[in-house]
């Protein structure tokens, strides 16, 4: 029994005791990892971008070509250059398989990077993670196709608006078309 304590079997008691509160904090522990947004931690907006990036955007006919995000589809997962897989860490439904790695399907966060911040992680990677920088294997042209096929996964039909720094419908974007998949 839990509540009755003897000499015989206190000892008994304080290890029942200490195996329950064990597996109370493991329980709360898997809860809080596995939350919503992938235990990548709060949700706050990303360093401010570069000078030498803050100007790069997406060319605004791109934003509804369907062409360039299956280009941009293949590159991520490494059907067209082996040595660029983004699946590999980031999942091939945007879902992190490695942890750490961002998870692109959370809205609320993906929604504070910029085109052209977005550009900058994937060119320059992120200091102090396993997200390196692609520049040296990717064209620049190839890095907006994956800023394009990544957006899909939280954001699907939104270009960015840099007049209103805001992602917004793709078609309110300042001639940015429509999407179509």
């Amino acid at each position: 029994m839990l509540g009755h304590c003897s000499k015989e079997g206190g000892f008994v008691v304080k290890i029942k005791l200490a195996s329950v509160h064990a597996a109370l904090l493991m329980s709360v522990g898997l809860l809080v990892g596995c939350g919503e947004g992938g235990g990548e931690g709060p949700i706050v907006p990303p360093p401010p971008t570069p000078m030498e990036y803050a100007d790069k955007h997406m060319p605004l006919d791109w934003w509804g070509n369907a062409e360039k995000i299956e280009e941009g589809r293949k590159i991520y997962l490494g059907q067209t250059n082996p040595d660029v897989n983004c699946a590999s860490c980031h999942g091939k439904d945007g879902k992190p398989v490695k942890a750490g790695a961002t998870d692109f399907r959370n809205g609320q966060r993906m929604k504070l990077y910029s085109d052209s911040a977005w550009f900058w992680r994937i060119s320059e990677g992120v200091p102090s993670t396993k997200m390196r920088g692609w520049k040296s294997k990717l064209s620049e042209e190839d890095v907006w196709k994956l800023v394009l096929f990544e957006r899909t996964f939280a954001l699907p039909g939104k270009a960015w608006d840099e007049e209103k720094k805001q992602w917004v419908d793709a078609g309110n974007s300042g001639g940015a078309s429509t999407e179509t998949k």
